[in-house]
């Protein structure tokens, strides 16, 4: 049985963010895949600092770190900051991005996520691709965006939207059925 990991890179209450996280664990779990589903928060990491290494480095990036290698699928859903990426999940890649063996040459990794404006981070999720990309990581095609937040979601957490919903089968369709070979 296939394995995924979802996170979210907000640790907010409330965040349309972990709803997206847990939608999609939902629908993975559907699909057969074994959900694993964690919050960023229970990984203090400072700021990343050269000058950390090698005797400082956190303890919880190595836990994530292993975390991301002993699973199939990672799923992350990212708010977009000012057309970026949040801060907690720039330092998070950053830390995991030192940790050897690599965790990002494992599993195969979706990404999306919701915002306030109506291009539902779209600008974020293509940063986010391209990050990930030039560490190793094997993205699959279809990006998620969803907004504005307010409209997206039912009471139970599900999208809304004919559009999305298609998308989001679509995305666990490729997270399900794509290898690292």
């Amino acid at each position: 049985m296939k394995t995924a990991l979802t996170l979210s890179g907000s640790i907010r209450k409330g965040s349309y963010n972990r709803v997206l996280q847990q939608h999609v664990g939902r629908k993975l779990a559907e699909a057969g895949v074994e959900i694993r589903e964690i919050d960023l928060g229970d990984f203090p990491m400072p700021v990343f600092n050269e000058d950390f290494e090698p005797d400082r480095v956190p303890e919880a990036a190595g836990r994530l770190a292993e975390l991301w290698r002993s699973h199939d699928i990672v799923f992350i859903a990212s708010p977009e900051y000012n057309g970026g990426l949040s801060p907690l999940l720039v330092n998070t890649v950053t830390w995991l991005s030192r940790q050897r063996p690599s965790p990002f040459r494992h599993a195969v990794f979706g990404i999306g996520g919701v915002s306030s404006g109506k291009y539902g981070t779209i600008w974020g999720l293509s940063h986010l691709r391209e990050s990930l990309t030039k560490v190793g990581t094997l993205v699959v095609p279809t990006l998620l965006g969803i907004g504005p937040a307010e409209e997206a979601f039912d009471a139970n957490g599900n999208p809304v939207e004919p559009a999305i919903i298609r998308k989001v089968d679509q995305i666990v369709h490729e997270l399900t059925h794509f290898s690292r070979g």
